[in-house]
């Protein structure tokens, strides 16, 4: 099963349950897909890949963990229980991510295989690791991860 088709069954499955909040998240997870397949289109009908609909989670949680941020800096911790509430339903249908020792060892073996020295290695680095682990890491753990190795 698609990862598509999971959230549209699970969105059923919460309509039927009467769960307002999974409903809410899913609801808005189903359009933003919609959206990424109107923009995919080329002349024809494009269904989303299970790589275009985790790019599309992983999207939406990017933008909850931000959120969560500013509504904690504000003292807004109602908000912030929300956003945290939808991140966790989100989480639920992106792939395990690597944590910070499984991407430090990918970033140890790429800087040498590809001779980075130092800081000025920052973008020659970044862009490879970022499309070996696109998915399955951070983003900002792993730059913070390069900077850090980069920098010994």
């Amino acid at each position: 099963m698609s990862l598509k088709a999971k959230i549209l069954e699970d969105l059923k499955t919460a309509m039927k349950a009467k769960d307002q909040d999974r409903l809410r998240v899913l609801r808005s997870l189903k359009a933003k897909m919609q959206e990424k397949e109107i923009a995919e289109r080329k002349g024809g009908e494009a269904e989303l890949t299970d790589a275009q609909a985790t790019d599309v989670l992983m999207k939406a949680a990017k933008q909850r963990k931000e959120s969560i941020t500013q509504f904690e800096e504000g003292d807004r911790a109602d908000l912030a229980d929300n956003e945290k509430l939808e991140l966790a339903i989100i989480e639920e249908y992106l792939p395990k991510m690597m944590d910070e020792d499984e991407v430090r060892a990918v970033v140890q073996e790429k800087i040498a295989a590809m001779g980075a020295s130092g800081p000025q290695d920052m973008g020659k680095v970044m862009g490879p690791i970022m499309g070996q682990l696109k998915g399955k890491a951070d983003g900002g753990l792993v730059s913070k991860v390069v900077k850090e190795e980069l920098n010994k």
